[in-house]
């Protein structure tokens, strides 16, 4: 059968081979709830669609319009049966109690390189989840990989680390073009306040991150702040 959980998910998994991010359009903060609500509903009443998903979370965007859904597929074979068998009966009842969701895509990746797991994070609750979303001009995974290095290197020599920031998870896009950072802090004010501080963007005015910042090829870097609202889990 399917549960509810509250805990965060465990994002650096092994069994992980596919992670999938998509995020909805909804509107408002009402139908955010009413959103949630449904697809718990949705799954809840069915049993858990596949021994190869290990967990289905959601969240709710600081934007009052968004939710973010990451799912934790073993292969992406798993998944593309999913969607052919079990996923449309899903999606219709929660469309139904939720009429006019605007599905904006979805996201494949691989998991690559991370910093702060689960037993890292000291006892914290990760009270905000920031998605950096990082884009370049045309496919190189070579650059991808690089790239997540490089911010690496950044951070372990980052001369003054807010303290509110717990883990930082890079994800890489199969089709090349794309860096995807899953990162949790304590609080949204620590993230908000980590990027008014000097520098330009997260992290010091330091060689490290200017030579992140202006990287050849990178086109766009988007940022969104999200809060957990919902973990489903085989029982």
């Amino acid at each position: 059968m399917t549960r509810r959980t509250a805990s965060h998910p465990d994002l650096s998994d092994p069994r992980v081979a596919a992670p999938f991010f998509s995020t909805w359009r909804v509107g408002t903060p009402l139908r955010q709830r009413q959103t949630v609500e449904a697809v718990a509903a949705a799954w809840e009443r069915r049993p858990w669609p596949a021994d190869d998903l290990l967990a289905h979370h959601l969240y709710t965007g600081h934007d009052t319009s968004t939710l973010l859904h990451y799912s934790q597929w073993t292969s992406e074979q798993a998944y593309e049966a999913f969607a052919r068998t079990r996923r449309q009966e899903r999606a219709d009842e929660i469309d139904t109690a939720v009429p006019g969701i605007e599905r904006l895509g979805l996201g494949r990746y691989r998991y690559y390189r991370g910093t702060g797991g689960p037993a890292d994070r000291g006892g914290r609750v990760p009270g905000c989840v920031v998605l950096v979303d990082v884009e370049f001009e045309g496919a190189d995974p070579d650059r991808q990989r690089a790239w997540v290095d490089a911010v690496l290197e950044a951070l372990a020599h980052e001369p003054a680390p807010h303290p509110g920031g717990i883990s930082g998870h890079f994800h890489l896009s199969t089709d090349g073009t794309r860096v995807l950072n899953y990162a949790e802090w304590e609080s949204a004010q620590s993230h908000i306040e980590a990027l008014a501080a000097p520098g330009d963007g997260i992290g010091s005015a330091t060689a490290s991150w200017e030579r992140v910042q202006t990287w050849p090829g990178l086109k766009s870097t988007t940022v969104s702040r999200y809060t957990h609202a919902l973990g489903l889990v085989p029982d």
